[in-house]
């Protein structure tokens, strides 16, 4: 393919919907599954009909998230697989913790999204989860896969750094020409290690992208730029995972 020498620049989680990703230096890839613990919670904002006992995929619009409360870019959050406790800090100081697992710790995460929130919210904030369910965009459990030579191509069309994070990616992905993730639809990709995802579906970009991501000021237009400059709103693609295994940072990947 063209591209031979692309790599896995970075990879990605983002445990609660809306909140800090964390990068990983390696991961596990499960048949159809997303990566561990993506989107494995989220806040609910005001009711959203969400059924723990039944989950079943809802627009992102019921969950705080950042196409709607950019605020929430001004957190920086931890999670810890082991205790499912979540910290979230706030202008380098801790504001909140709790084990999401128990109601005293959503309870402490609530609190204080209620007070941070207040204005945006439709109702009191819930911690939702369900196991084995993941808050994606799409109902199908996905890895999403980001192009940086294309978020260059973006660069060059609006003249000023625009930070890859703002995609909300998985794996990012350098040595493919800018766009090329398109021409791998219903086709394979192979990681080094042997995990294969088939890509089955563009990624339609939404107003979270004009959000930086450091500072949670709404200062670009993203999809607007897309569409004028490409005639389209797409940046990434979505892969499913056909066979499982291990990847990392550096591995090759081909198609």
């Amino acid at each position: 393919m063209s591209g031979a020498n692309a790599k896995i620049q970075a990879i990605y989680r983002y445990p609660v919907k809306g909140l800090s990703p964390e990068p990983l230096a390696r991961t596990q890839l499960e048949v159809m599954e997303t990566l561990p613990a993506d989107r494995l919670y989220a806040i609910e904002n005001g009711p959203s009909g969400f059924e723990p006992a039944a989950p079943r995929h809802q627009p992102k619009q019921r969950y705080l998230m950042l196409m709607r409360n950019e605020r929430l870019a001004r957190l920086r959050t931890r999670f810890q697989d082991t205790s499912h406790t979540l910290t979230i800090e706030m202008e380098g100081r801790e504001a909140a913790r709790g084990d999401l697992r128990t109601s005293e710790g959503r309870a402490a995460i609530e609190a204080f999204l209620a007070g941070f929130c207040a204005g945006e919210l439709r109702g009191p904030p819930r911690v939702l989860h369900a196991p084995g369910f993941s808050f994606s965009d799409v109902a199908r459990k996905v890895v999403s896969i980001i192009n940086l030579a294309s978020v260059a191509a973006i660069e060059d069309v609006i003249g000023r750094p625009v930070h890859p994070l703002r995609f909300r990616g998985n794996v990012y992905v350098t040595g493919w020409p800018a766009w090329r993730e398109f021409d791998f639809l219903g086709q394979e990709i192979t990681v080094a290690r042997g995990p294969r995802l088939r890509v089955i579906k563009r990624i339609v970009r939404c107003a979270a992208t004009n959000v930086d991501p450091g500072t949670g000021i709404r200062d670009l237009s993203i999809p607007d730029t897309l569409m004028r400059s490409f005639g389209h709103a797409d940046c990434g693609v979505y892969g499913e995972v056909v066979e499982g295994g291990e990847i990392a940072v550096g591995d090759e990947l081909s198609q």
